[in-house]
């Protein structure tokens, strides 16, 4: 049995050594399952060799990291990166929006356990606590989706297309609580993941965007069909309570809040992935949070 210790609070506890856990870990290397499980079981060898029975979770580390650059260059700067992120005191917010159907929740998830987040918030939680305070005569946008939030503009402005002055309402009341969070997470050193179509570029404050360890992702689905398809995927899980009849018949309205979205994302320079692929985009999000906040100069 080989034993990994940790300190935490003072205290120096242990743990058995496992190769589904670190196999796990080293998925973040972009190696693939079975060559992350056959990385872990060489490296399990190696510490029975040299009949080592406790090791200190850091000295892991650094043999990991060795064994991964002899053996695959690319995914040990990967590793290394990770383990800054990992190790930094600063906490990690990831903003991923994107319209009705995009797939934001589900990346979200997928992000989650690659990167071995625990916290993840949906904006349509925000926006259902919300209803609950904000009455609908006070706030009547709030308590539509964000596809036909416009229906409840009393007076509509000549200036705007009348459904992206219902999302911009809607995405405006919502934001607030995203705000909020976004503190919080700052506040307490809690990395965080927000996703949902209340997020959008340029509407959270600048303050916030600026100082922290955020990165926002907006993420579409070019081809009509494909998007469609999404809705149908959807509504056949038993526990969805929108009928797809109401996604269809809205679905010009949710295509043009994509386009607002997109074009929000280009003029605030934010990183937009056509999400066709699951796998595709989880490599480019964890490959853009590595790039900007892994390596040596985010350690302290």
């Amino acid at each position: 049995m080989i034993w990994i210790t940790s300190e935490v609070d003072g205290e120096i506890y242990r743990e058995p050594f496992s190769k589904g856990i670190l196999s796990r870990s080293l998925n973040i290397a972009d190696l693939g399952s079975q060559r992350a499980h056959e990385i872990a079981s060489d490296i399990e060898s190696e510490l029975i060799d040299e009949n080592i029975t406790e090791i200190a979770s850091y000295d892991l580390a650094n043999v990991i990291l060795k064994h991964l650059e002899r053996v695959d260059p690319g995914s040990a700067k990967k590793y290394k990166n990770w383990r800054s992120l990992r190790n930094s005191k600063k906490p990690l917010i990831i903003l991923i929006g994107g319209a009705s159907g995009v797939g934001t929740s589900s990346m979200a998830f997928e992000l989650a356990n690659r990167l071995r987040l625990k916290n993840l918030i949906s904006t349509d939680m925000i926006r259902e606590v919300m209803r609950k305070i904000v009455s609908k005569d006070l706030s009547p946008v709030i308590h539509k989706s964000s596809f036909d939030a416009y229906e409840s503009i009393r007076t509509p402005s000549i200036r705007i297309d009348r459904v992206i002055e219902g999302f911009i309402s809607h995405v405006d009341v919502v934001n607030v609580g995203i705000e909020a969070i976004i503190e919080r997470s700052v506040k307490e050193g809690i990395s965080t993941i927000i996703e949902g179509v209340h997020v959008v570029p340029g509407f959270i404050r600048k303050d916030l965007m600026d100082n922290n360890n955020i990165i926002i992702f907006t993420l579409t689905v070019g081809d009509e069909e494909s998007h469609k398809q999404r809705f149908y995927s959807r509504c056949r899980q038993p526990w969805v309570k929108r009928s797809l009849e109401r996604y269809m018949d809205n679905f010009d309205t949710i295509r043009k809040t994509q386009t607002f979205l997109m074009e929000q994302a280009k003029i605030h320079d934010s990183r937009i992935i056509d999400n066709v692929d699951i796998n595709q985009t989880i490599d480019i999000m964890v490959s853009d949070i590595l790039e900007k906040f892994g390596g040596e100069d985010n350690d302290e």
